[in-house]
């Protein structure tokens, strides 16, 4: 039987210099968010387990979580950061090669000037090229207008895992039909999977309707078949928008028309193959 894994969620202590993108209208964010405080939620829904995803843009973000995994059983996964560009990512990367939670990183491309140019940058195709030598996945945090840029970096990664998160974030920047088109070439490529998650925070926090969000998770069902999507909550951000709870309706009512298997699939079994739980990541090759 599968496990029922929230592939994506964040853990933070909270300190206003180091999370300059929780800005004033998000009170709810502005403090510690940790094991504790999710491990409720988590039962509630019946998770047997998360994986924990970076929320800053520095080395300390991969120890910390690192550290949360592994006092905390449940936490089964970690994508952390590194600098891509970096000169010795190599041996940033060998530094942590034996820990057993360490499963993939996550740059926040959307967050660049230029995250087209970001994606076609020499030194940061060269990095993740470096972590799929490695044995690690790695991430995609973009906008929806992006994908175009994200497909063709994607093509350029085909030794290795990739996986979009949050669906390319579509509510409010493109209609349903276009990110549909959007969607499709990338989806094309096998070794790239998304997962059904940050949907709530891109709609109006207050006043966002499961009728309009639906038709963006059906599409990436659809491109993406059950069995390369991944259910992440994006708690606590979800928070902004919705409860846990419904964060998880959302998702099962996207996913009524599936088997029990493909369910099951979606909720955790795709995340526990993809991030190779119970596994360690592979040795570096030539």
């Amino acid at each position: 039987m599968s496990p029922r894994l929230d592939a994506h969620q964040h853990f933070w202590r909270y300190r206003p210099t180091e999370f300059a993108w929780i800005d004033g209208r998000m009170p709810g964010l502005q403090r510690d968010h940790l094991p504790v405080d999710l491990e409720p939620h988590l039962q509630r829904a019946g998770f047997d387990g998360c994986i924990a995803v970076q929320a800053r843009t520095q080395e300390e973000e991969t120890d910390f979580l690192l550290d949360l995994a592994a006092r905390t059983p449940w936490v089964q996964a970690v994508v952390g950061w590194t600098d891509l560009r970096a000169a010795d990512l190599v041996a940033r990367l060998e530094r942590r090669q034996g820990s057993r939670h360490l499963r993939g990183f996550r740059h926040p491309v959307q967050d660049e000037a230029d995250p087209g140019a970001w994606l076609a940058d020499a030194a940061a195709n060269r990095g993740v090229a470096t972590l799929q030598r490695h044995g690690y996945l790695y991430e995609l945090l973009i906008h929806a207008e992006t994908l175009p840029a994200a497909t063709a970096f994607a093509a350029r990664h085909d030794h290795g895992v990739l996986v979009l998160d949050h669906l390319g974030k579509p509510p409010g920047r493109v209609a349903p039909a276009d990110y549909a088109r959007l969607l499709a070439p990338l989806a094309r490529l096998p070794h790239v999977h998304c997962k059904l998650s940050g949907l709530v925070t891109e709609a109006d926090w207050q006043g966002w309707q499961a009728e309009q969000l639906l038709p963006y998770a059906r599409i990436a069902l659809e491109a993406f078949g059950p069995e390369r999507l991944l259910f992440g909550s994006d708690w606590p951000v979800c928070t902004l928008a919705a409860s846990y709870a419904e964060v998880v309706d959302l998702a099962e009512q996207a996913l009524l028309e599936l088997t029990t298997g493909e369910r099951a699939a979606v909720f955790g079994g795709n995340a526990a193959r993809l991030y190779g739980l119970g596994t360690q990541p592979r040795e570096a090759v030539a």
